[in-house]
């Protein structure tokens, strides 16, 4: 063979080497994404205003999630989670980005989105929305949380119409036959009124002019079924003020934009396999790259 003809063979050789290492290479790339897309860090768009002022809409964050696999989240703490059921809505709002970050979501919450909120109570608390000098303050067993004090909200959803859960699971019964759920919103207005039906409907969507909404049968069927939770059990009214206890193996999340956030007074209660970690950084836009919140101290 001339050494014309073995040096080419050569530079192809070297050719071949060092495609099959590039190769090799983006292999090893994206399996350490992958790892760390699941288990190390991820990143979230905030679409809506739930969280404003504290995180704003169009704010990408930054989610950690060794914290929270070492620890609960303690209450107080703005926290990310899947929810616990399929968000069609939200959905429309994602990204190119973020739509093929979801490729990486856990099987169980495909469908599902990420919300972030603030916890508010965790298991075995008791909550009420009580006016203080003109403010609704959330009381957890009795008390304002030293963390939540300087937070208002809204006495709306389960804390106006105590059924409003309920609703939603019959609700969400009929929602593949067009006809029977419509009927039934029409039964549900002429029961209780319009305004709570419009929540119903709001949430749940399914016709014109709201064609896309949450199936909340998932939520029931998954994580309220199989463990016998009913609704009855752990809302109830006295004297006009509605109460909530959370049950084992949950959490109750809120918005601080109280009026703007579609949260657990509407939803229900999120399972702890939900959650996802704990934001800790904003980096976009870069004019407002920083902290989003400090550590809870867990002692108070």
């Amino acid at each position: 063979m001339s050494s014309k003809k073995k040096a080419e063979n050569s530079k192809l050789d070297k050719g071949k080497n060092l495609a099959k290492e590039i190769v090799i290479t983006l292999i090893y790339a994206i399996v350490a994404a992958t790892i760390i897309r699941v288990f190390v860090f991820e990143t979230m768009l905030v679409p809506t205003p739930s969280m404003v002022p504290t995180i704003n809409v169009g704010d990408r964050l930054f989610v950690e999630k060794i914290t929270y696999s070492a620890r609960e989240p303690e209450v107080g703490e703005i926290v990310v989670f899947y929810t616990p059921f399929p968000d069609e809505r939200a959905q429309q709002m994602l990204r190119a980005f973020d739509k093929f970050m979801d490729l990486f979501t856990p099987r169980q919450f495909k469908g599902s989105v990420k919300y972030v909120k603030r916890l508010v109570a965790k298991e075995g608390d008791v909550i009420t929305l009580k006016e203080v000098d003109g403010n609704w303050k959330l009381f957890v067993n009795g008390h304002i949380p030293e963390h939540l004090k300087d937070v208002n909200y809204t006495r709306e959803g389960i804390f106006r119409y105590p059924k409003l859960w309920e609703y939603l699971a019959e609700a969400s019964k009929y929602k593949n036959d067009k006809n029977q759920y419509r009927n039934y919103l029409f039964e549900l207005a002429f029961k209780e009124g319009t305004e709570l039906t419009n929540i119903v409907f709001s949430i749940l969507g399914g016709l014109e002019p709201v064609p896309y909404g949450i199936d909340y049968t998932v939520f029931v069927d998954r994580y309220l079924k199989p463990y016998g939770i009913k609704f009855s059990d752990y809302v109830w009214e006295e004297n006009g003020q509605v109460y909530v206890k959370i049950p084992h193996g949950f959490y109750f999340f809120m918005g601080d934009n109280s009026s703007q956030s579609l949260d657990s007074r509407y939803f229900g209660f999120v399972p702890k396999d939900c959650v996802v970690g704990r934001p800790i950084l904003r980096v976009w836009p870069f004019k407002a790259f920083g902290p989003i919140q400090p550590l809870v101290d867990i002692k108070k």
